[in-house]
């Protein structure tokens, strides 16, 4: 999620950019964060889970809290699952990461996996594939909005559901 930032950035505080309406990779709120699209979708579907509190890692969290935690993250892992299967035939899997390296902020990665990935890559972790991740053709931009609206009628859906 590392871009240049300006000091005023939404990325600079994308939690307090997502409770005043001005982070615009927003999808929805659900009961302990942020949906949000991931600002580079070099893998259609990348979303992260921006959890709506002061923690740092899940285990700084009360046990209810973490369940709740990764109950949304299944949410959304399972509403990226049917916008990018509903979308691309080569769809495969969802993968889910919580990692904490590089930003100090509970958040949960929800990466959308496909056949058309490169063998060697597509069996490992999303992190193989290094810079190209982040190069400007894949960044978020309005070619996304029919998957981030796919995206985010299916959380709906799923909570409706119960």
């Amino acid at each position: 999620m590392a871009q240049e930032q300006e000091p005023d950035d939404w990325r600079s505080d994308r939690t307090g950019a997502a409770a005043a309406g001005t982070n615009p990779t927003v999808l929805c709120r659900l009961a302990t964060g942020w949906a949000v699209i991931g600002d580079t979708q070099h893998l259609p579907g990348y979303c992260v889970l921006i959890y709506d509190g002061d923690a740092d890692q899940l285990t700084e969290l009360p046990r209810p809290e973490r369940v709740a935690f990764m109950a949304d993250m299944v949410v959304l892992g399972e509403a990226v699952e049917r916008a990018c299967r509903a979308t691309d035939p080569a769809f495969l899997r969802i993968n889910y990461e919580v990692l904490g390296n590089t930003w100090g902020h509970l958040h949960g990665h929800i990466h959308a996996r496909y056949a058309w990935e490169p063998e060697h890559l597509r069996v490992g972790p999303v992190h193989l594939y290094g810079a190209e991740r982040c190069a400007p053709e894949h960044a978020l931009s309005a070619r996304h909005d029919g998957l981030r609206a796919a995206i985010t009628a299916a959380v709906t859906e799923i909570l409706a559901a119960g």
